[in-house]
């Protein structure tokens, strides 16, 4: 009898514990089950914002538009000489140097004498054309008196066409002979001035600079032998740096990409000079060595800024392929590991997950996730972003 007591009331207990473990499970899951239910409503991931708190936090709303991509892309270069603008005084005949006026380094204006030569050949060539010079006159002078006495019927028609025949040979012998003188490098004005010279001065020779610029290279020195085989016959090297060449190489898949007279942007690093050049030349062969085309694009320096030798960066644009709808890069976030736009709905910011396409420096392609018009948030959308995740983290 004692024993069916023990076993009830041992019953009875369990069904009160039972009962306890049930109200505490029912109390504990509930709060879980509450928070769920608050996640769902908040699935649609809205934060409020009034226009004050809009203005307050600095936050710049834009309308979604289509735009035209400013593509690009980037191949290395190097800045090279202009070869337009490039002059080299040489020497044409066997020669003694017997003054140097330039060194390397020196600015020179365009006909300005860097060198002076002495030469036992030009003095030959110059004597030639004086005495051709002489001859020629005397021949000219006769040849004009003998045609009026022929006009006048008291010279022999014979005679003067011998000597208007002798006057043309030598006006023909004279032109060679200044011929000799510019092909040596002489120029209109000092043969001109031949015939008022002391004899001493014929053997001598001004070595002019071809352009404007500054003395690169000096390859003699002062009483050197030049002008024949064997010898030095290009003095000086004369480069004017105020337009220079970018000497770019670019892949043969991108070279469709490339345009003759396109502006393009360069660089020479992070805190080097920057830049606008115009392409001036597209090679269409390929290099079998390095597998790329080169493409030359002269940029400006009138600043001396870029100097041949220095590695730069050159942003060549692609075609545009026509007007997309973009955004600011500024206005893309990433939520929850998907790229995110936070649209304006009344008095809501609308966190929107969108797909992206092509970009530019500045702006980003939207395939799909807003229409054009949809006013968006387009700077300091680090503040929605981090307004969102304040709020997921109290739900």
């Amino acid at each position: 009898m004692k024993r069916t007591y023990f076993w009830a009331a041992l019953a009875a207990i369990g069904l009160v514990v039972g009962a306890g473990v049930m109200n505490w499970r029912s109390s504990f899951l509930a709060p879980k089950a509450a928070l769920q239910t608050e996640h769902v409503e908040h699935a649609d991931e809205r934060i409020k914002l009034t226009d004050e708190q809009v203005r307050a936090a600095q936050i710049k709303l834009a309308p979604v538009e289509t735009t035209q991509l400013a593509e690009h892309f980037l191949a290395p270069g190097t800045i090279v000489p202009d070869a337009d603008r490039i002059g080299k005084v040489s020497v044409r005949v066997l020669a003694a140097v017997t003054d140097l006026r330039k060194r390397v380094g020196d600015p020179v204006e365009k006909d300005e004498v860097v060198a002076v030569l002495e030469s036992r050949e030009l003095s030959e060539v110059k004597s030639e054309y004086l005495a051709a010079r002489l001859t020629n006159d005397l021949q000219q002078t006769l040849a004009a008196r003998y045609k009026m006495l022929w006009e006048s019927r008291s010279y022999p028609e014979n005679e003067y066409l011998k000597s208007r025949l002798t006057a043309q040979d030598a006006r023909i012998r004279l032109d060679s002979a200044r011929q000799k003188l510019l092909a040596l490098g002489l120029n209109d004005a000092e043969i001109q001035e031949l015939p008022n010279l002391p004899i001493e001065e014929l053997r001598k020779q001004s070595l002019r600079s071809p352009i404007k610029g500054r003395v690169a290279e000096r390859r003699v020195d002062l009483g050197a032998l030049v002008g024949r085989e064997g010898q030095e016959s290009e003095l000086f090297v004369i480069v004017n740096l105020d337009t220079v060449w970018i000497d770019l190489a670019i892949s043969p898949n991108d070279l469709s990409k490339v345009a003759e007279n396109a502006d393009v942007n360069v660089t020479a690093g992070p805190d080097g000079p920057n830049g606008v050049a115009k392409i001036v030349f597209v090679s269409p062969l390929i290099d079998k060595d390095t597998r790329s085309a080169k493409v030359i694009a002269s940029l400006d320096n009138a600043e001396a800024k870029w100097r041949p030798g220095m590695f730069v960066t050159a942003e060549i644009p692609v075609g545009s392929r026509g007007a997309v709808l973009a955004v600011p890069k500024s206005a893309v976030q990433t939520v929850g590991g998907a790229l995110t736009l936070f649209v304006r709905e009344g008095q809501d910011f609308v966190a929107r997950k969108v797909q992206l396409g092509r970009e530019d420096d500045t702006h980003q392609e939207i395939v799909s996730g807003v229409s054009a018009g949809e006013m968006i948030a387009v700077s300091n959308t680090f503040t929605l972003k981090a307004e969102l995740g304040k709020s997921e983290a109290e739900h």
